[in-house]
């Protein structure tokens, strides 16, 4: 089923931004922010920055296009980080599904090619600072 977003900065009861998902049949739904999964802003959604606020719509768009919980509890920070926090904190916006997942598919191959962090090595004969 095809999924539209919509975001509008109009404050909801909590605190958070409006955003609100229309399904391929017309319906218009809440975005469920899975604060189940991670409570990164209990007061509701934002974008714009990298704060909380967006920190949990990215994950609660992750979630939503995935239906992975644990995928998008891996890639929301970079959902954040390369989409949420560069919307205009002052306008509503627009997105769909397919552009959501081609995004996350994309940083996850970028994760995927970054090497390991590594321990500092010790020289030999030195002591470990632990």
């Amino acid at each position: 089923m095809y999924k539209k977003y919509f975001g509008r900065p109009e404050r909801t009861p909590r605190g958070g931004f409006v955003v609100e998902v229309v399904t391929g049949s017309k319906r218009m739904r809440p975005l469920n922010p899975r604060n189940d999964l991670w409570d990164h802003s209990p007061d509701g959604f934002a974008w714009g920055y990298g704060g909380s606020g967006p920190a949990q719509l990215a994950l609660a768009l992750a979630a939503d296009v995935l239906g992975d919980d644990q995928r998008a509890v891996r890639i929301h920070q970079e959902l954040k980080r390369e989409l949420v926090a560069r919307w205009d904190m002052d306008s509503p916006w627009a997105t769909d599904e397919s552009w959501i997942r081609q995004l996350i598919e994309s940083l996850e191959r970028e994760l995927e090619r970054e090497p390991e962090p590594q321990p500092p090595a010790v020289p030999p004969g030195a002591s470990s600072p632990l």
